[in-house]
């Protein structure tokens, strides 16, 4: 029921971390995959990875918050592997890190141009072809911090409760075509993205301390959570936010009183 063989697979800031993570898996489950980030060399070497193994990928730079990019992707896409049946909007940025209210607009602008806008525009690209063959999956990358305040983090938290709104409304909207559309919001993991606070020692002993896990995910802790939203495991799911945070969110940690 995990198989994706024969399947097609997007998947957006595939250069490192989560993204890299979850197009290794879904190769190894049998998809052809895209992968996407803003420079092209940074994501070549994990196609070159993908087919040293045997699997088939193909990598393209785009640049998530564009739109007209989306709509390349998945023509391209087309092109190359003749359908799309999973769509992963995992790029992400945040150039802000600090108080809300010593954010700038810019700041607002980028994080809401590639976290938000650029779900959604890849999204809109994607589903008229999954209509046309069927159905599909879209999967979006939220956050625990979507779900609560994450500190010094309040724009960036802003744009993954979006997210999840997004992906709700999606999933109402394209649920007759037989498109799935779930997100995933994942807790704290180990990777560059996040490297200011793990990095920061002070820091990650309070992240380890309040996960009942007691520890940091590994980004292929979260790949297996987007194999089974990618397969048909996941045909009766949609809609949900599946969280992947070794127990961070239930509530008995000291984090969000961190300053």
């Amino acid at each position: 029921m995990f198989d994706l063989t024969g399947k097609v697979a997007i998947v957006t800031g595939a250069s490192r971390g989560i993204g890299e993570a979850i197009a290794l898996a879904f190769s190894q489950a049998g998809a052809a995959v895209t992968l996407t980030s803003r420079k092209l060399e940074n994501v070549v070497p994990v196609a070159d990875k993908i087919q040293a193994a045997g699997g088939q990928a193909l990598a393209l730079q785009a640049h998530a918050g564009i739109s007209a990019n989306a709509e390349t992707v998945v023509q391209q896409t087309l092109e190359k592997f003749g359908r799309v049946d999973v769509a992963v909007n995992n790029a992400g940025t945040n150039p802000h890190f600090g108080p809300i209210l010593t954010a700038e607009e810019s700041q607002w602008d980028k994080i809401f141009e590639v976290n938000v806008k650029g779900y959604f525009f890849l999204a809109k690209a994607v589903a008229p072809v999954m209509k046309l063959q069927g159905g599909g999956k879209i999967i979006n990358l939220a956050s625990v911090a979507g779900l609560n305040p994450g500190p010094m983090m309040g724009v960036y938290s802003t744009s993954k409760a979006a997210v999840i709104m997004l992906t709700k409304v999606l999933a109402l909207e394209l649920a007759a075509d037989n498109i799935q559309v779930n997100a995933i919001a994942p807790g704290f993991v180990r990777t560059k993205f996040s490297a200011a606070l793990w990095s920061n020692p002070q820091l990650e002993q309070i992240l380890e301390r309040s996960t009942p896990q007691g520890r940091i995910a590994n980004p292929e802790e979260i790949a297996g959570a987007a194999v089974y939203l990618a397969s048909d495991s996941s045909s009766f799911t949609t809609g949900s936010v599946l969280v992947v945070d070794g127990g961070f969110s239930l509530g008995s940690n000291d984090f969000f009183n961190f300053r």
